[in-house]
């Protein structure tokens, strides 16, 4: 299985780890691992910041980074969201609209990967510990993602996985809104966090680093024993 894989900005800058574990994890499930090193952003910053003009020119270049018809893999509901659903609103009735589709149809968020592509929800992890996990909205949303990330930590030897209260509730990240909505903001995030706590788990676990670093920034705050961790950091664990 031949992959490439596209690794966020905020990733890339940040939570390189992140990435490192996500290529540890596909390669151990069989996939040959490919890295555009001339990849950039998505678009979705500043097609969000109503820049739709700028996001387009950013848009075409994925476009070209991406093309073939390799599987396209990122750790990041967020980011695979946007290429699924609103590429076309920027490419609808263009030159390039079925390499749009094509593009939409093959990009996939790591957890749904490993489960509706490779078929795969056991990779052989060990992670010692309690933890709850946070449904990005992107991931819930725009990806329909929800069993998947559960199904592998389910295998996960030695982690205690509890649900919390509201689950499905926005973390109060979403981009932009973090920083035009800073109170609200950061209001969310503490009710993420309150209910994150009243499970008493040590881990907060989702497929979105961008949720889990606008909550870690909030944790910090609070100064709760609370630690947030990427899945593809979980699935590579123990082994």
């Amino acid at each position: 299985m031949n992959v490439q894989i596209f690794i966020p900005c905020f990733v890339d800058q940040l939570y390189p780890n992140v990435a490192f574990n996500m290529v540890k994890v596909l390669e151990k499930v069989g996939c040959t691992v490919r890295y555009n090193a001339n990849q950039t952003c998505c678009g979705q910053p500043a097609f969000n910041a109503g820049f739709w003009g700028e996001a387009k020119d950013v848009c075409k270049k994925f476009l070209t980074d991406f093309d073939g018809a390799d599987y396209v893999v990122a750790p990041s509901a967020s980011c695979v969201g946007f290429v699924r659903n609103y590429y076309n609103k920027l490419f609808d009735n263009s030159s390039v609209h079925n390499d749009v589709k094509s593009l939409s149809d093959r990009t996939f968020e790591f957890s749904e990967f490993l489960i509706k592509v490779m078929n795969i929800d056991d990779i052989g992890a060990t992670f010692e510990g309690k933890a709850t996990y946070h449904d990005s909205c992107a991931g819930l949303r725009e990806c329909h993602i929800k069993k998947e990330p559960r199904q592998l930590l389910s295998k996960v030897k030695g982690l205690e996985l509890v649900e919390m209260n509201d689950v499905e509730t926005c973390c109060g990240f979403g981009g932009t809104f973090a920083v035009k909505f800073e109170p609200i903001s950061i209001a969310m995030a503490d009710q993420k966090i309150t209910n994150a706590t009243a499970t008493n788990a040590e881990y907060l676990i989702s497929t979105d680093m961008s949720c889990l670093m606008h909550i870690d920034g909030c944790i910090k705050h609070q100064h709760k024993d609370l630690k947030v961790v990427h899945i593809a950091e979980v699935l590579a664990s123990g082994w």
